[in-house]
Parts: C-alpha cells; structure tokens; sequence
C-alpha cells in the first residue's frame, strides 16, 4: 500500500536515449554505447524502493527503431537477449516484478520465450514493477487496442453506447499499471517520440541532457524529489 505522506511519483517513465552519442563520443561503435546503457537499469532499478517509486517503465526499443542498420538492430536484439538471460536471477532476488509491452508478432522466438520465462519467474514479486517497453510505438499500441475494442463491439461484448474515456485503457498494453506521474528524457532531446501517448496525458516531464550511460542514482533521486514540490492540478484550481 503506498505511503499517504509520500509526495514523490508512484510511476516514472524513461526513455533511455543518447546510448549511441555517449559511444561515438568515446570513439567506439554504437552498440558499445547500449551494452553501456543496459548496465545502467540496475542501478535504476534499485533506487526505486528507496525513494517511493512503485512502477518503473524504461523504452527499450521503438517500433520506430527498425529504421536502424541492420547491423544495430541484430545487435540490440542479441542484447536484449543477453540482458535477460544475464539479470533474470538478480531482478527475481531483489523483488522486481517484470513485464514487457508492445507488439511481440515481428520479435524472434527466443527472444520471446525469454520475454515469457522472466514474466512468469518474477510474477509475484512486488518490490518495483519494471515494464520493459520492447518493439513499442504508443500510436501502434493505441492502434491494437482500439482494434480489439472494436472487435468485442462487432461480438456484442460490448455496447458502443457505454464506451468513454476509461473504456479504451482496459484494452492498451498497460492495462494493469497506473499511469505514469513522472516521464525522464536523457540526453537532452525534448520529444515524447511515441512513447505512452495515452497514458501520459497528465505526467510531469524532465527532459535532461545527460546521456543515459551517465545516469544513475544521485540524478534519479533528485528528479523525483522535485516532482514532490510541483503543483499538479489536473486542469482544475486549487482553492
């Protein structure tokens, strides 16, 4: 149950860029840079139950990043399934809970099966709930939720005339989390690219300039704690 007195965010969102500057900056391939970047999650991730955060959401790959190379995409993906293979057991001990969103159809079967074993290995863990975003696009994923909506219409499942606003996020990838309070952006780029459209129609914003191989703990902390001093008002005005 989350702490009442507790005035900093419950959800931050992430989207992890600057991996790739970070590397050409030191002279090295792109990918040095993501391998720096996947190391960078722990740390992350155990800040949270220090400071508050319940539910941490990082934007691991687009469904936009299939523009990439050849060569980096194959690369991230290997990634990815070495970043599961290697954190599995630590993630599982330290208590995270682990889900991935977005469109699995155009990721491998390996990958998949490994997406599928963490899920189900740290599902009753409670200590933070990391969602992995992997081949997410926000519009791609209000696009199949919309899809599924309209089919449960087209059944009878569902009467159109009792669709609202909190009809649709029972269908997106997120359905079981809160929406985000808090979204960070590294490396400078003031952009959403794509990323939680929906469910980020309230959440505060940080847009950083530190690449994200840079970031750990001491930022983390103190970006949360000035989401604690923001006046949030949800379109109204406080008395």
């Amino acid at each position: 149950m989350a702490d009442p007195a507790h005035t900093g965010p419950r959800h931050v969102a992430i989207i992890m860029d600057g991996n790739g500057r970070w590397a050409t900056q030191r002279g090295r391939p792109r990918l040095f840079g993501h391998h720096a970047g996947a190391r960078r999650v722990r740390e992350v991730v155990e800040t949270c139950p220090d400071i508050g955060v319940e539910y941490l959401t990082i934007f691991a790959f687009s469904t936009e990043n299939w523009k990439r190379t050849q060569v980096e995409v194959a690369g991230l993906m290997s990634l990815f399934r070495r970043y599961i293979t290697k954190e599995a057991r630590a993630l599982n001990e330290f208590g995270a809970r682990v889900r991935f969103i977005g469109d699995r159809v155009r990721l491998d079967k390996k990958l998949i099966a490994l997406m599928d074993e963490l899920e189900a290995l740290t599902a009753h863990n409670t200590s933070v709930h990391l969602t992995i975003a992997l081949n997410y696009g926000g519009r791609d994923e209000v696009a199949r939720a919309t899809k599924r909506l309209a089919e449960d219409v087209a059944s009878g499942k569902l009467d159109p005339e009792t669709v609202d606003e909190e009809t649709l996020p029972k269908y997106l990838d997120t359905y079981v989390l809160p929406d985000p309070d808090l979204v960070i952006r590294t490396s400078g780029e003031a952009r959403i690219s794509n990323f939680l459209l929906w469910q980020s129609a309230y959440a505060e914003y940080e847009f950083i300039d530190t690449l994200w191989p840079d970031f750990g703990r001491a930022e983390f902390t103190a970006l949360c704690e000035n989401y604690g001093g923001r006046d949030r008002r949800f379109g109204g005005v406080k008395p």
